[in-house]
């Protein structure tokens, strides 16, 4: 029977299939941002455990970047602690880091394909809501 791309894609990064159907995955990419990494950067640190594959893994910042003057630096304190913390996480991690001076800095569903980190038939994680559409 024939097999949609779909069906190719998961196929090709199942991992594991339980019994009642539950799927583990290999996820090839993973997209970072300053609002919903912190979390996962302090589990690592608490568990004493490092990134396996940094170079899967591609942070910017997005969700707290002015829309003015960016000269200026960032106006609100605890979106400022935000993009300081990332850039921070990125560096005792050994992750790559797009900050708002960095030419490639945009929005985080969008720099991945836009830098050529994803590409078709990847399977690709991100903490943003609507990374997805």
């Amino acid at each position: 029977m024939a097999k949609t791309l779909y069906d190719k894609i998961w196929e090709s990064h199942l991992v594991d299939e339980q019994s009642d159907g539950t799927s583990l995955l290999y996820i090839d990419r993973h997209l970072v941002h300053e609002v919903t990494s912190p979390q996962a950067f302090e589990g690592l640190r608490l568990s004493n455990r490092k990134v396996k594959l940094p170079g899967s893994t591609l942070a910017v910042v997005d969700h707290n970047v002015p829309t003015t003057d960016r000269s200026k630096g960032i106006a609100d304190k605890e979106s400022a602690i935000q993009v300081e913390t990332l850039s921070k996480n990125c560096k005792d991690f050994g992750i790559e880091f797009f900050g708002l001076t960095d030419k490639r800095q945009g929005i985080v569903h969008v720099i991945g394909p836009e830098q050529g980190f994803t590409q078709p038939g990847m399977t690709i994680v991100c903490g943003d809501s609507h990374t997805s559409t």
